[in-house]
């Protein structure tokens, strides 16, 4: 069993960008900028931007934070965006999400210029993925694509089992792993919620990709010897035994399956590392294709 380390393979990557940044600016170039849109307080978010723009800090991007308060009408937000995506200066921006309830969030994503969508969620750049034309990838599943080719799993061929069908992970994994070229050329079954009887295809499966939420779901018996295990999930789970008073668990029951797998991602450290990484890279390929590079 090999661990798929997201940690130190997002370091790897924040490590390259950096020095590419470093040549830009030893040219007289530009520097990427990027911008995080936050409405409300959400803990969860606050932590998620923060650790954004601490990266954008480190590798050398310009950043700027955005925090627009809970009860921000859905007009004026929009409006906010209108500007954003007028603003010459701003190569890729993200709006936090989950939005407030009085907020439609498919309006505001409608609304984002695809050509600064850095998290690849416009109905145009996820039209350009199926389409395998070059674009801005959801940053979790390019993650996911990322650690498999740095650690050369081998995908041609393989039978691959989405668990979830999210359009933030589970969707476009299945039209990743099926895309031509590597990581891809996989068979893939999407299964989700409503699959009766999962086990049947996890068994079955070369490459399981989980995104379902709930904490220790894949059990060893639903595996077979040497899979490969991409574990998406993320939950917080009380443990009066821990110092936080909780513990961050996967979907995956870590400690019977890793023994049957080929490679597997831990949670922490795993995909999560992976997002924020393939963010940053998304933010410089929004800033070649402003420069014309």
């Amino acid at each position: 069993m090999q661990l798929l380390d997201g940690k130190k393979t997002s370091e790897e990557i924040k490590t390259e960008i950096a020095l590419e940044v470093q040549k830009m600016k030893a040219d007289g170039m530009k520097v990427p900028h990027l911008a995080a849109v936050i409405v409300g307080t959400n803990g969860a978010s606050l932590t998620y931007v923060g650790s954004k723009v601490r990266s954008c800090e480190q590798i050398g991007f310009d950043s700027t934070l955005i925090s627009l308060p809970e009860d921000i009408t859905e007009e004026a937000l929009l409006n906010k965006i209108n500007d954003l995506n007028q603003d010459d200066n701003l190569d890729g921006y993200i709006v936090q999400l989950p939005l407030p309830k009085h907020i439609d969030e498919h309006k505001i994503l409608m609304a984002i210029d695809p050509d600064k969508d850095v998290d690849g969620f416009h109905p145009a750049n996820f039209g350009k993925m199926a389409l395998e034309m070059e674009t801005f990838l959801p940053a979790t599943p390019f993650g996911i694509m990322e650690l498999l080719a740095r650690y050369k799993v081998e995908t041609a061929g393989k039978h691959t089992v989405v668990i979830g069908r999210s359009h933030i992970v589970g969707r476009p994994m299945s039209i990743l792993m099926s895309r031509k070229g590597y990581p891809g050329d996989s068979t893939v079954t999407l299964t989700h919620s409503r699959t009766k009887n999962i086990e049947e295809f996890t068994k079955n499966a070369d490459i399981i990709i989980t995104a379902l939420g709930v904490p220790n779901y894949l059990k060893a018996d639903m595996v077979k010897e040497g899979v490969v295990v991409i574990d998406v999930g993320i939950t917080r789970v009380e443990d009066a035994s821990h110092p936080k008073g909780y513990v961050i668990t996967g979907d995956v029951d870590f400690e019977s399956v890793s023994p049957k797998s080929s490679f597997i991602t831990p949670v922490p450290g795993g995909v999560g590392p992976m997002t924020i990484a393939m963010l940053l890279k998304n933010t410089l390929l929004a800033r070649k294709i402003r420069s014309g590079k």
